[in-house]
């Protein structure tokens, strides 16, 4: 382990022995008969015989009985109803050309004749099914025209991609919007004779001037200010029927949103992004608590491993370490399972609002809160639908994760998820200007934040490897910077799992099943030993330990407190109380 984790960290042997040991075996206590789909599944929950008082069975199988009842139990069940979808063969090319400068893949004559002709067919009228909607045109053209205004030559436009253009755009010209055209050719550089209208181009109304505007330095491959880009999302959101707001193209939008990441945001565009609506609810309300986590996931979940952050969290709270989730059921693009679906599975309220969430940090028998981003941040909940249609993850993505909806007056610390390299700086950045204590990003199983006991391959591919950690926090010693008036010191460690005495076990696989990820964290809450209980009690006490919490300052003893937190009952019985509290502070 690295030498930067305070104090250093014992080897195999004293942790091994400091470790609790693990019931010799568990026993399947009892089954919930569940009615999902029309089917009735047996589902049982597995508590180990020597921490496992009857109540517990009986709250873990009640919750999932009731919740089978009334709610799907796969991830993609829970997207809003009455979004319109995408059309796939557009949908498919923007995953190729609307990424970054190295990660771009051009497509072939064929793939872009293909494309090109859905597009045409759909401005005609003909896909009355599936058609190619404005946001679609607006991201898949910005990513065709920042490509061949800025890329390196390599992922610029294929020779077959020009082909396709020249045969189509004739045709195209004469039947897409003109702000359409605009993106697809906004100086009149790309087109030739066929694209005079980007010129000429000015927008409806002065708030889509003002995008329009913004939006021709990032068709170019440039950057915005702090200031330019805050006015913009003020300006444009939120979108939807319900909005007060003048209506601005969803084309325009979108080419804003992917072409920003396209051309890898500045820290001051990042920071726009991520303050833009601090005040959208007036200011956050202070909890009386003396410690206070934001938890960052990914908004979008996870649709193949166990997410542990919810335990973890219920966790946490058992020793005074209160933590604040954030997110929404339903996030493209991977749609997968986020602790929105699983605490509404277990029928918890999660439409409350940030003073709800502050009664329930402060309640002692629950200590953590989730928040939907419909109820903490409307403008940014109401681009949901759109997100969809860009395909590729927006700079919203990234500054989302680091959100303050709730103060403390005591200490306060942030993590976040992430997965491609060159993110996790900017993510400490902005949570330096949250002016929080400590910061932690962690690169855990699919980009999101739960570090596993697996022992690395010797295969595993290039990169940041998984467990790989860095932040910073309130340091014991002098040796740090201070820049707003808090002093931190900075560090990075991978965290090997068989160090701190775990075993090496494969992930629990979930594939997208709330139910099959509920499962495993109730049983590890109940007691039962396993892969699903290790990764609980390794995410809870290195959380504690890296962000400096009170009491974990000796790694065996943060671990320690955290598995007494499981096997005392304690855990499970915050997250059952926090089922019924949840309803009440409405």
């Amino acid at each position: 382990m690295n030498s930067l984790l305070r104090p250093p960290l014992p080897g195999p042997s004293l942790c091994a022995r400091r470790r609790a040991s693990p019931s010799p075996a568990a026993r399947r206590l009892g089954s919930a008969a569940l009615a999902v789909g029309g089917r009735r599944c047996r589902r049982g929950l597995s508590v180990a015989a020597s921490a496992a008082p009857s109540w517990m069975e009986e709250a873990g199988v009640e919750v999932l009985e009731e919740g089978g009842r009334r709610n799907p139990s796969v991830s993609d069940s829970y997207r809003p109803a009455g979004l319109p979808r995408p059309n796939a063969t557009v949908l498919e090319a923007q995953g190729r050309v609307c990424t970054g400068p190295g990660q771009t893949r051009p497509l072939g004559e064929e793939q872009a004749m293909r494309v090109l002709d859905t597009i045409l067919r759909s401005a005609m009228g003909e896909l009355k099914e599936e058609p190619v909607s404005s946001a679609q045109l607006g991201a898949f053209f910005a990513g065709m025209t920042i490509r061949a205004n800025s890329f390196p030559e390599a992922t610029q436009w294929s020779e077959g991609e020009r082909r396709a253009m020249s045969i189509f755009w004739p045709r195209l010209v004469q039947v897409l919007p003109p702000e359409v055209k605009f993106i697809a050719d906004p100086e009149g550089t790309i087109m030739g004779a066929n694209g005079l209208t980007g010129p000429r181009y000015v927008g409806q109304g002065t708030r889509e001037m003002r995008l329009v505007g913004a939006l021709r330095e990032v068709l170019a491959g440039g950057h915005l200010g702090y200031e330019e880009v805050q006015c913009v999302l003020k300006d444009i959101l939120p979108i939807g029927s319900n909005s007060s707001s003048t209506v601005v193209s969803e084309a325009l939008l979108a080419a804003f949103l992917i072409g920003q990441r396209m051309n890898r945001e500045t820290d001051r565009e990042l920071k726009a992004y991520c303050l833009a609506f601090d005040d959208e609810l007036g200011p956050p309300p202070v909890a009386d608590v003396k410690s206070l986590t934001h938890y960052g996931e990914p908004y979008d979940g996870n649709t193949r491993f166990f997410r542990s952050t919810l335990f973890v969290a219920a966790v946490r709270a058992c020793y005074g370490e209160s933590s604040l989730l954030h997110g929404v059921e339903w996030m493209p693009p991977k749609g997968g399972i986020t602790e929105g679906q699983m605490l509404k599975f277990m029928g918890a309220n999660i439409r409350l609002s940030p003073t709800h969430a502050k009664t329930l940090l402060e309640d002692e028998n629950a200590g953590f809160a989730y928040l939907n981003l419909q109820e903490a941040c409307p403008p940014l909940y109401s681009i949901i639908g759109l997100r969809e249609h860009i395909k590729k993850r927006p700079p919203i993505a990234t500054s989302e994760k680091v959100q303050q909806f709730v103060r403390a007056r005591g200490r306060e610390s942030m993590i976040a998820g992430f997965y491609h390299e060159g993110y996790e700086d900017p993510l400490l950045m902005l949570m330096r200007r949250r002016t929080v204590h400590a910061g932690l990003v962690v690169k855990g199983e699919e980009g999101a934040l739960s570090m596993t006991t697996k022992e690395r391959s010797a295969h595993a591919s290039k990169g940041l490897p998984v467990n790989h950690c860095s932040g910073f926090r309130t340091p014991n010693s002098i040796n740090s910077s201070e820049t707003d008036g808090i002093p931190r010191e900075s560090f990075r460690v991978i965290v090997n799992a068989q160090e701190l005495g775990f075993e090496s076990t494969e992930t629990p696989r979930t594939d997208r099943s709330v139910l099959k990820n509920l499962e495993l964290g109730l049983a590890a809450l109940g007691g039962e030993k396993g892969a699903a209980y290790d990764r609980i009690v390794l995410n809870a006490a290195m959380a504690d330990h890296l962000l400096g919490c009170s009491g974990a300052e000796d790694i065996n003893a943060a671990l320690d407190r955290t598995r007494e937190a499981i096997d005392s009952g304690n855990a499970l019985r915050r997250l059952m109380s926090y089922i019924k509290i949840s309803h009440k502070v409405t």
